[in-house]
């Protein structure tokens, strides 16, 4: 990690990336600085059921099936800005590595593509954890990738930050 986004996140920022990829799919990253240790911020991004008490615009959270390290999640959330706000339904599978990594992609819903995962990452230079997220977003209704990337750019940050503050409460 080079100095200064190192900088950057010890200053609280939550640096966002975009990138427009073939078939208009949005790639969209992310990461934050987290003043807690890994196991919290593990708790804080796998608390499935609960994702709707403590991340903006997720309505609801639950988990279907869990099979050892591969879950079935149902979500609805809300997307968009101002008028153009939509809500959106959709399962989605997800693979955990413990304190390393939670992958997952979208089974059935609202996207023609979504997945992505979230890393979770210590450096000796860095006190707390790095909590990074990636994925390729690809609505099944019509948005414009100039709109969907910019909704992205807007939201994601404060998942981010929302997922930072649960994991520095617990």
């Amino acid at each position: 990690m080079d100095k200064e986004i190192k900088k950057r996140l010890q200053q609280g920022e939550a640096p966002i990336t975009l990138s427009f990829l073939p078939d208009d799919v949005i790639g969209v990253s992310g990461m934050i600085h987290i003043n807690a240790s890994p196991e919290k911020v593990w708790t804080a991004i796998t608390d499935y059921d609960n994702l709707s008490s403590n991340l903006p615009k997720v309505i609801s959270s639950r988990i279907i099936s869990r099979d050892g390290n591969e879950i079935v999640l149902e979500q609805t959330g809300k997307t968009g800005i101002l008028i153009f706000e939509k809500t959106v339904h959709f399962r989605l599978k997800a693979r955990e590595e413990y304190l390393k990594k939670v992958s997952f992609e979208q089974l059935d819903g609202d996207f023609r593509i979504y997945r992505g995962e979230w890393n979770i990452e210590t450096y000796p230079e860095i006190q707390g954890t790095v909590l990074f997220y990636k994925a390729e977003i690809k609505p099944v209704f019509f948005a414009p990738p100039i709109l969907v990337s910019f909704v992205q750019y807007q939201d994601l940050p404060g998942i981010l930050k929302a997922h930072k503050k649960r994991a520095e409460t617990l």
